[in-house]
């Protein structure tokens, strides 16, 4: 089976909680939107778990990127080197601002640890396209970006793909289903829009991990 989830925030134990319910196996095809990192108590053990599953696949989210930024800074800095007049600001925001259990799991690592976790966070894709019982699905964070219907992703910025959350009743591919994991539902259930599908169920907040079957349709939630 094909699964889709969104959106962990570094909750580790949700995350495995959830993989016991869909029964996942090394049969099935697992694609995490991001946030994988921040918020959540554990995402550090959250990238060492996910990196070492073949059969699954990362897509970038906002928080993803922007902590490939503030670490990859960071080390920098511990090297000596000195950081841009905005760095330390930016780095200040990040860490008040849910990047705190991130840049602490970070530090705890040794460096092969460090350099495995810039790896997969600087490696993770923008988007994935899956084909599955002959539908076509766009997997991406928010959206993209004054998108025009036929171009082609690839020439998209990663900015692109976090500043132009997708509303419910537009229809951002004539040819496939977008599954957009950063846009939360107001439900905290998945939900469906105008060719779209939502599944940030607010996991950062308290609320449940979700995950999809797209061979079923199917809906599961680790609370």
């Amino acid at each position: 089976m094909t699964y889709v989830i969104a959106n962990p925030c570094g909750n580790a134990e949700q995350f495995e909680r959830l993989l016991r319910k869909i029964h996942f196996s090394d049969r099935d095809l697992l694609y995490v939107i991001g946030n994988i990192v921040d918020y959540g108590p554990a995402p550090m053990e959250l990238i060492s778990d996910l990196s070492v599953r073949a059969n699954v696949y990362p897509i970038a989210g906002e928080r993803d990127y922007l902590a490939a930024q503030m670490l990859s800074g960071f080390d920098r800095m511990n090297a000596g080197k000195t950081p841009e007049p905005s760095f330390v600001s930016d780095m200040s925001d990040w860490v008040r601002n849910g990047g705190l259990p991130t840049m602490e799991g970070y530090r705890a690592l040794d460096e092969e640890g460090r350099e495995g976790v810039l790896d997969y966070l600087g490696e993770m894709a923008l988007y994935e396209i899956a084909e599955v019982n002959g539908k076509k699905y766009i997997l991406l964070y928010a959206g993209v970006a004054d998108y025009e219907n036929g171009s082609d992703l690839e020439d998209y910025l990663p900015d692109d793909f976090f500043s132009d959350p997708l509303p419910k009743d537009r229809r951002l591919f004539d040819d496939a289903v977008a599954i957009v994991g950063g846009v939360p539902t107001e439900s905290g259930k998945i939900e469906r829009g105008e060719g779209s599908i939502f599944l940030d169920c607010g996991a950062k907040d308290g609320g449940s991990l979700a995950a999809l079957c797209l061979e079923t349709g199917e809906e599961f939630y680790a609370e």
